[in-house]
Order: C-alpha cells, then structure tokens, then sequence
C-alpha cells in the first residue's frame, strides 16, 4: 500500500495508545503524514480483564467499533490485561487493526510478570493502573510509562510496548499475499 496521507483512529483518548499507534504507522510509512486520533468505544469486557481470552476480545470489540465509526485507513485498539500464565502472573496487551476494506490483523505484545501481591490486588478487582499508582507513588500511571516502566527502571514502557506489537500486528495486513 503506498499512501501519502495516513488517518488512522484509535480506540481509546488515553495519549500513550494514540501515540503508539501514530508511532507505528509512522514507522512502517515514513514517507507519509499519519493523522492519528482517539475515540472513546466500548471493549465489551471488564475494565480489568482478567485473562487473555478477554484481553483479546477487547482489543477486537473496540478496532471493530473504531472501524464502524469509519473515515480512516486504520482503525486500532490496544487492550491490556494480566493473566495467570504458566510462569506466573504476567500483564500484556492485545492489539487488533482493521483496514478501511475490513481485513483484520490481532497480535499481542510481550509479557511483563507481576508481583504476587499486585496481581492479589487485581483479583481482589482494582485495575493495574491503580494499583501501581498506589505501591509506587505515582498519579496515572497507566498514561505514562505504566507498569512496564516502573517495574523496568523505564527501560521499557506502556507505550514502547504497544508500538512493537502493532508494528509486529501490521505483517499480514503488509504482505497479505503472504498470509492467504
């Protein structure tokens, strides 16, 4: 695909997937301008999904409904969740991208392992985000380098993360001659 000017709408105002989004069209068609904005839809799943069947469902829910909306060559959704994962507990996201013709493309990002004790907290039903906030002091964490960051030293972030995902997510929607 060879565009000169990229839209692209995000299935969420939080700044940290917008501009992981926007980042990764931007990679992929650097010689194109990539217009990139949030909306707010809905995932369909609890705030906090708990497990990965749901964290997937949710990044799905919300591309599917940013593609409905319309007017865009991409229309992408990021959903984190945690999971009780044969390692342990572990947080990651799901991504989805729907092109304006409706072929769809769902990846996931790489895993973070978490604590016991956060992990006993999101059972217990709060969100990640707040929970971070709380241990480590800090005020919304999750539109900031979020969990990833604070348990990294920043190494790695929320949003370095997303990016990678989408990037790796975008393959089959590349070289879909390749993916057929």
């Amino acid at each position: 695909m060879t565009l000169t000017n990229i839209k692209v709408l995000v299935g969420s105002k939080n700044p940290i997937k917008v501009a992981a989004a926007k980042g990764a069209i931007e990679a992929l068609y650097p010689q194109a301008e990539v217009e990139c904005h949030g909306v707010s839809v809905p995932s369909g799943v609890p705030d906090q999904p708990m497990n990965t069947a749901d964290t997937r469902l949710g990044a799905i829910n919300r591309a599917k409904a940013c593609h409905e909306l319309g007017n865009a060559h991409f229309y992408i959704a990021m959903e984190g969740g945690v999971d009780e994962l044969e390692d342990g507990p572990a947080t990651f996201a799901y991504v989805a991208i729907v092109t304006d013709s409706g072929e769809m493309s769902v990846g996931r990002s790489s895993q973070l392992p978490l604590p016991r004790q956060i992990y006993a907290a999101l059972q217990a039903g709060e969100e990640l985000g707040h929970v971070m906030d709380r241990m480590f002091n800090t005020v919304n964490i999750k539109q900031d380098v979020g969990a990833i960051g604070l348990l990294t030293h920043n190494a790695e972030s929320r949003g370095s993360s997303y990016r990678q995902a989408l990037i790796l997510a975008m393959a089959p929607l590349l070289y879909p001659e390749l993916y057929r």
